[in-house]
């Protein structure tokens, strides 16, 4: 077989551009997401927000997020990733002002509300979506690995610029200086493109079909739910870290520098395990890459707590964190894909993402109940092993037939006996 025979044809001019934007967009995204958890400590100290309060707020955001992001997925179907981004990223500018100078209110107003749906416009959900239907199915796995990479990247500056600004300029500043890298995401977004639905239809795209019809479907579909349950677990784990990491070390006696080094070391593990998970999942069952790395996942959170909490160990658990936490993008993505299709792309992650966001909010308001209960997180790290084995479990045993496989298998004769 010859070379260009072997190799999938190269991506095009206006592809490359969306790929870049998406990947800058995501990144800006995430990494100021990921880094609002620096902002709790100065907050109790300045105006008194409890851990409680503060993850009551992180617990709104991750489930406003996730009920909004099907809405959000039906309009990126049907009017393209450009529009939906550009509103998007100036609600998020909103929502960090708001949280800036509004006080316990904007805390929940402006960082749970307004930067839900911010993200919710600006994230995965959308992009991903934009960068699934621009390439070929042959590069698909590994390209959405590469551009979740790239989109974990700003984590790793982001998140001590965060805690230099916090130490000195003050929190509010900080938030203030956030929000202005926040804009950039609008600008960025002009170079998503148009999106046309009787252009793509005439390219051979997959046909957006009407949303009652396709969550019928999903219901029906025993492996789309399984997986669903699964990435429950995926939010739990993960935005409790993000948001009570910074409390729990300082708890151990870690200095909030540490802290700050951590959350940027998980963005860089991301990019690596984004990457190279994608380039996996376009060779190997995608499903039960999907099930180890929740394995993997909960048995990096088991080691971490039976060792002395240090400095060393919380950046080699920060990175392994790291490499198993965007890594999933690429799977959940490409299942997906394959189980309806991509005319839908983007209300199914939805739907999937909402599951994932129900997690994030009892991961989120349940680590800080039940701090301020006991005063320790023994009992919400015992919950997320607990959590973790049994989507490990789900996922493994997933059912990964495409809609038309089991289509097909249901109408087939019985053969006589």
């Amino acid at each position: 077989m010859s070379q260009s025979a072997s190799r999938p044809a190269p991506l095009g001019r206006n592809a490359l551009i969306l790929l870049i934007s998406a990947g800058i967009i995501l990144s800006i995204c995430m990494g100021l997401r990921q880094s609002l958890g620096l902002f709790l400590k100065p907050m109790n100290v300045d105006i008194g927000v409890s851990a409680s309060a503060f993850g009551f707020a992180m617990a709104l955001q991750n489930i406003v997020w996730g009920i909004s992001q099907p809405f959000v997925g039906v309009l990126a179907d049907r009017y393209g990733a450009r529009p939906v981004v550009f509103v998007s990223a100036g609600i998020y500018v909103v929502g960090l002002v708001v949280m800036a100078v509004g006080g316990t209110l904007g805390l929940n107003v402006g960082g749970g509300v307004l930067i839900g749906l911010g993200v919710a416009g600006s994230g995965f959900g959308v992009l991903l979506g934009a960068v699934a239907q621009a390439v070929p199915p042959a590069r698909r796995s590994q390209t959405i690995g590469m551009v979740s990479g790239v989109g974990s990247l700003a984590t790793l500056v982001l998140a001590p610029l965060g805690q230099a600004l916090i130490d000195l300029y003050g929190w509010q500043n900080a938030l203030l200086v956030f929000a202005g890298i926040a804009a950039l995401m609008a600008l960025f977004a002009a170079g998503m493109g148009r999106h046309s639905p009787k252009a793509a239809a005439a390219a051979g795209a997959d046909a957006v079909r009407p949303v009652a019809e396709v969550l019928a479907a999903a219901g029906r579909h025993r492996g789309f739910v399984a997986m669903a349950i699964a990435f429950f677990a995926c939010g739990f784990q993960l935005i409790f870290i993000v948001v009570h990491l910074p409390t729990y070390l300082a708890l151990c006696g870690i200095p909030p520098a540490a802290s700050a080094t951590a959350l940027g070391l998980i963005g860089l593990g991301n990019a690596a395990g984004s990457y190279v998970i994608g380039l996996l999942g376009a060779r190997f069952s995608q499903k039960k890459l999907l099930a180890l790395i929740y394995l993997l996942r909960t048995v990096t959170i088991g080691i971490y707590l039976a060792l002395p909490v240090s400095i060393p160990s919380t950046l080699i658990f920060a990175a392994t964190m790291g490499f198993l936490w965007l890594s999933v993008t690429p799977l959940v993505s490409g299942l997906i894909g394959r189980l309806f299709g991509l005319g839908n792309f983007n209300l199914l992650y939805g739907v999937m993402f909402f599951s994932h966001q129900v997690g994030s909010f009892l991961g989120a308001w349940a680590g800080g109940l039940v701090y301020d209960l006991t005063g320790v997180y023994d009992i919400a790290w015992a919950s997320m092993i607990v959590i973790g084995l049994s989507a490990f479990a789900l996922q493994w045993f997933m059912d990964d037939r495409s809609e038309a496989e089991k289509t097909a298998l249901d109408l087939s004769p019985v053969p006589a006996r």
